[in-house]
């Protein structure tokens, strides 16, 4: 139920993004940016939902991801380029301000968008990605210094080429098991904490049980995307860590004054290493934090109606109308 939804390539910041798109031009404008790893298509639930209650849509596959460009170049998925690919939708749909929310990866795009063009932001969200404040040491040193030997799967992600070709090997494995995928009841699971000849790899063995929230018919799609482009686009994004913590040292605001959310699921892993209680170093603006009992990670497509009713509630409170 809800408005139809389109697809186009919108050209922006030297890329291009495929980009679905629902509601009526000149309507509150409202930006959805998926994580890791998704596409645009992540956002199947709310994009109707939100154009229908009277927002124009835009959800981008992002740089590196599905039908969008994917430079070769690692510095090319800065923190500041990602964050630019944003603001050139609002410049393509013709609006001054638009409300961002992100999912993941998305959700750091989207909280660093009130700090790098706070005029162009009238309300953000988060999905499973606090608002946190900047480190005093960039990221991977300290995840080094916290994880140690073992597995974080951010720092497997660091080096060029290695993860790329584990994830590239089986791509509907890779999907299956990232987007939920979990062994039958009794299933041994194996995990290599450190490299072996084909890597680090964690093997389930088939056959899976998807979740409720995913068909096989959505996660073909995800797979017969993957497989096209393969993943090193997107592990680009978290080989990025450390430059954006660089450049994220003086933005040009120094909080997020806007409306703001930010919804996580009870089960998602994300808080065994995210603090969710940083945020008044960030927003100083009216801040919201909603706990979905029960859901994972995956929350706009795990438990869509309860995100939906979030997200209208705090488009009602944006910011349209720009200061000036």
């Amino acid at each position: 139920m809800g408005a139809p939804i389109a697809e186009r390539i919108i050209e922006t910041n030297g890329v291009a993004l495929r980009t679905l798109e629902a509601g009526r031009p000149g309507d509150p404008l409202v930006v959805l940016a998926h994580g890791f790893p998704e596409l645009g298509y992540s956002w199947r639930h709310q994009i109707p939902v939100l154009a229908a209650a009277g927002y124009h849509v835009l959800a981008p596959d992002q740089r590196g991801y599905g039908g969008s460009s994917r430079p070769s170049a690692v510095e090319k998925y800065s923190i500041v380029e990602l964050a630019a690919d944003l603001v050139g939708l609002l410049d393509d749909a013709g609006a001054e301000r638009a409300a961002v929310v992100g999912h993941d990866w998305g959700s750091i795009v989207a909280w660093a968008m009130p700090l790098l063009h706070p005029d162009r932001v009238a309300a953000v969200a988060g999905l499973a990605g606090p608002p946190t404040p900047r480190p005093n040491r960039p990221p991977t040193a300290g995840w080094r210094r916290r994880f140690g030997d073992n597995f974080f799967y951010i720092l497997y992600f660091q080096e060029p080429g290695i993860a790329d070709a584990d994830l590239a090997r089986d791509p509907a494995t890779t999907m299956r098991r990232t987007l939920g995928g979990r062994p039958p009841a009794g299933a041994e699971v194996l995990r290599l904490t450190r490299p072996g000849p084909e890597g680090y790899v964690e093997r389930l063995p088939e056959p899976y049980d998807l979740p409720d929230w995913l068909t096989e018919d959505e996660l073909d799609y995800y797979t017969s995307e993957f497989t096209r482009t393969g993943f090193t686009g997107a592990l680009n994004w978290y080989r990025n860590f450390d430059r954006n913590w660089q450049l994220m040292a003086d933005p040009p605001a120094a909080t997020v004054t806007v409306p703001s959310l930010f919804l996580i699921g009870s089960r998602d892993p994300v808080l065994s290493f995210a603090p969710t209680d940083r945020y008044a170093d960030v927003v100083s603006g009216p801040y919201r934090q909603v706990l979905i009992d029960g859901a994972g990670h995956y929350l706009q497509q795990e438990r869509p109606a309860e995100v939906n009713a979030a997200l209208l509630d705090l488009l009602a409170e944006a910011k349209w109308e720009s200061k000036s």
